[in-house]
């Protein structure tokens, strides 16, 4: 373990070193200020199952940047153990999968690291519908491009 007189937590300085859970939760005791950058830390360097509640407990911190970084923390877990707590799913299907959810680079980390038969169905449903959509406003943007260059060319006749 590191030594906790390195953590600069008004700066975030060596905080995605952070490997000790016991001093994230000191922090977390102390309402210090870069929470979401230590909970990236835990995630690189703790277990899944230490890092998981201080990244869910982040989630819920009052700094929505804070939070974000929370977010990107269970992103970063799932792209390195390939799998998150049943916990961290539901506080990622809690915040919504949506396009202007916090928590969608998150999901979309998960459904890219972790297995499909290995998601919970709620994110399986959800990889079906965003993929369906992607493909649709593909379809859209090609046909207006389309009628664009078709109306450019009718133009200069």
């Amino acid at each position: 373990m590191t030594s906790p007189i390195a953590w600069n937590w008004q700066t975030g300085e060596r905080l995605l070193a952070l490997d000790d859970p016991e001093e994230w939760d000191a922090a977390f005791e102390r309402g210090e200020r870069s929470l979401g950058t230590a909970a990236i830390g835990l995630a690189f360097n703790c277990t899944l199952e230490e890092a998981s509640p201080r990244i869910i407990r982040a989630m819920q911190l009052p700094d929505i940047a804070q939070r974000g970084f929370a977010f990107t923390a269970a992103g970063t877990a799932a792209r390195l153990n390939g799998a998150l707590t049943p916990e961290l799913y539901a506080a990622l299907r809690a915040e919504g999968p949506g396009r202007r959810s916090i928590a969608v680079n998150a999901i979309d980390d998960t459904l890219t690291f972790v297995p499909f038969r290995r998601l919970p169905t709620w994110l399986k449903c959800w990889s079906v519908v965003s993929t369906v959509r992607n493909k649709l406003d593909a379809w859209r943007l090609s046909s207006s491009y389309a009628v664009t260059d078709a109306w450019k060319a009718v133009r200069r006749r």
